[in-house]
């Protein structure tokens, strides 16, 4: 495909996630939203961007789509990409790739070779500062990584109704973590969970409101992942990387650097950033320009099914340890 040709865009979806899509498709050059289909929301969302609606189906095969962006339910990701590989699309697929370890399996079997076409969206690692933090470890600035601490804590809860098909907090809101620690860290090979149930409804529907995970690694590093469902400070996205030669760290962004002290206050800064899309908008913008990359032949995937399926992986184990008490090792 010539470097020059418009990246025309079907996305698959309307809610959260796929409005968030279709805004940076529209602002991204070279690409341009060709299709929406899916969800009773995409007629209006097609309209906002002069885009046109179709059934899944049709949108993939279409001769007009050049790439293919999965913000489908979760349970139907794996089908999607399948159907969006067969008609030799570009893709770009929210997590997780599925909810099921077997099916994520077969996917990537049956799709072969597209496999080096298709994006897992783990949107951090398009994240400015956490690429900055990753390239620095791999530069061995702190020498080598001995431990490796991640914050991961929500706003708000996900809607109740939400829940019982997100696949739970490990699979939903971990696996971002998960991946993370991999990409910075390394192979794991031990997981060991601890669950909170602290909200009522959230346990009620079998899901947890809070974990604090520790991982090993391959080369003896651990990595602790804290995470929460519910943080009234706002979006609390932290990392902090200790070496034998030193501690690199990643902080919370906020509106402004502005601080203020006072005589019944120090040091006050704004307050976190709170909606995910705001906190993490130039990841986002980045991940449709890498998929513009990908479809043009000019990139490979910065995270592929493999990666999502080793995500999906550790997710599956520390639900397994959290629910026996145990750590669990991984196959290798």
């Amino acid at each position: 495909m010539s470097r020059q040709r418009e990246v025309r865009i079907a996305l698959l979806g309307a809610g959260k996630m796929a409005r968030v899509h279709a805004l940076n498709i529209a602002q991204t050059p070279g690409a341009r939203l060709a299709i929406v289909a899916g969800g009773s929301k995409a007629p209006e969302l097609a309209e906002r961007y002069g885009a046109a609606t179709a059934a899944v189906e049709a949108a993939c095969a279409s001769s007009e789509v050049d790439a293919v962006v999965i913000a489908s339910p979760n349970g139907v990701h794996a089908d999607h990409i399948e159907l969006a590989a067969r008609h030799d699309k570009a893709i770009l697929v929210e997590k997780p790739v599925d909810l099921d370890l077997a099916r994520v399996d077969a996917c990537i079997t049956n799709v072969g070779s597209a496999t080096e076409r298709c994006v897992v969206a783990f949107n951090r690692r398009f994240d400015p500062s956490f690429a900055a933090l990753r390239q620095r470890v791999h530069a061995g600035e702190i020498g080598a990584l001995q431990q490796l601490t991640i914050t991961s804590r929500d706003p708000a809860r996900p809607p109740l109704e939400y829940v019982p098909t997100s696949g739970g907090l490990f699979r939903d809101m971990t696996i971002h973590d998960f991946d993370m620690s991999r990409y910075i860290a390394g192979e794991i090979t031990k997981v060991y969970a601890f669950g909170q149930r602290l909200d009522p409804d959230l346990a009620e529907l079998g899901d947890y409101s809070g974990a604090l995970v520790t991982l090993e690694t391959a080369t003896g590093a651990s990595v602790v992942i804290q995470n929460s469902r519910h943080n009234p400070s706002g979006f609390d996205q932290r990392v902090e990387a200790f070496g034998a030669a030193g501690t690199l760290a990643l902080t919370n962004p906020t509106p402004t650097l502005v601080r203020s002290s006072g005589p019944d206050h120090s040091g006050a800064g704004d307050a976190f950033i709170r909606p995910y899309a705001e906190r993490y908008a130039a990841s986002y913008r980045a991940e449709i320009e890498h998929l513009v990359a990908v479809t043009r032949g000019d990139a490979a995937p910065l995270a592929n099914l493999h990666d999502g399926r080793h995500a999906l992986a550790l997710a599956l184990a520390a639900a397994e340890s959290a629910r026996r008490g145990v750590a669990v090792s991984l196959e290798q």
